[in-house]
């Protein structure tokens, strides 16, 4: 008996294992036409390689994979196979904290392995699938593996990505990390041509390829609070820093993180930072907050505080001066 032959049985075995609860070893010999000494045999093999291969007591005996201290490799079958990844590309964009991450390793790590073939299937049932609720922005969950496998293993990745005179540049980036608002995917890395960290949109990104050139670890931001600040920031024309009278924590549930950064201020007060293209939605966004607030910056936010005020009475039915502009 060869040494192949030995292992393509020993994973029979397992996958048998892995199939039903319990075998007698009369049966699993029958299925692997070796006799009942050979079983025993493969049985120490697995147990050696961490599998916890247990024997049933009772009339015939027999074995049962159990759970152990670790997780050893998993096998699956064609169905397995698909039904396993198509559920993780769903996954992959969960809102429930630390599954969009762990999904999107086990995708990379079963997409490495898997046929040709079995992508195809893959493809086709997610291609056929809408969700009710999901994402604004709608991300290929190829990019998504793609980039992963780019993070874990440590390579540059390049990219179209439009400038901002909306002209596609080529972009060459260290990636470090990806990040979701619930609405939105983000990357953080390291712009080889701009020395500079940056964050990019990956609905925006075009002609993604992951090279094989490694880079060697830097330090860098904290991922989170990098993206937060690019999001909550820097594409919009007025950023707004307001105090509310309520803890960081309690603001936190009312503010979404892509909507506004909160800071810890004092005696009870929060830091709020908020941007918007317009001074008038801001106001009225901020109206909504049940809280006491004080606008820091800037001042244009105060006025326009004002006229929304002013518009609030006159819908309530007070008696006001007309909205001077």
């Amino acid at each position: 008996m060869t040494v192949e032959a030995t292992t393509e049985r020993v994973l029979r075995l397992l996958a048998l294992l892995q199939r039903r609860l319990s075998w007698t070893a009369a049966e699993l010999a029958a299925e692997l036409g070796v006799t009942g000494r050979c079983v025993r045999r493969d049985v120490q093999r697995l147990r050696a390689l961490g599998y916890p291969v247990h024997a049933v007591s009772g009339v015939g005996g027999g074995y049962r994979l159990g759970a152990g201290t670790r997780l050893p490799p998993l096998l699956l079958d064609d169905e397995e196979a698909i039904a396993t990844a198509v559920s993780l590309r769903l996954a992959s964009g969960s809102t429930i904290a630390g599954a969009s991450e762990a999904a999107l390793r086990a995708l990379a790590k079963l997409d490495q392995v898997m046929p040709s073939r079995l992508r195809a299937e893959v493809r086709a049932v997610h291609g056929s699938t809408d969700t009710l609720i999901g994402p604004v922005a709608e991300i290929d969950a190829e990019l998504l593996v793609t980039l992963a496998r780019a993070c874990r293993d440590g390579v540059r990745v390049r990219f179209h990505y439009p400038g901002r005179d909306g002209s596609e540049q080529e972009r060459t980036v260290e990636p470090i990390r990806m990040v979701t608002t619930g609405r939105r995917w983000y990357l953080m890395a390291w712009d080889a041509d701009r020395a500079d960290w940056r964050t990019f949109r990956l609905d925006r990104m075009r002609a993604v390829l992951a090279t094989t050139w490694r880079f060697p670890a830097r330090e860098h931001p904290d991922p989170v609070s990098f993206v937060q600040r690019a999001v909550t920031g820097a594409p919009y024309r007025y950023l707004a820093r307001v105090r509310v009278h309520a803890p960081p924590e309690r603001l936190r549930e009312v503010v979404p993180a892509q909507v506004g950064r909160v800071e810890d201020d004092r005696d009870g007060w929060s830091v709020l930072l908020v941007g918007g293209d317009s001074l008038d939605w801001l106001a009225a966004h901020l109206a909504r907050l049940d809280h006491e607030m004080e606008v820091l910056e800037p001042p244009g936010l105060r006025e326009a505080a004002g006229r929304l005020a002013r518009r609030l009475a006159g819908l309530a039915g007070a008696t006001s001066e007309p909205d001077a502009r």
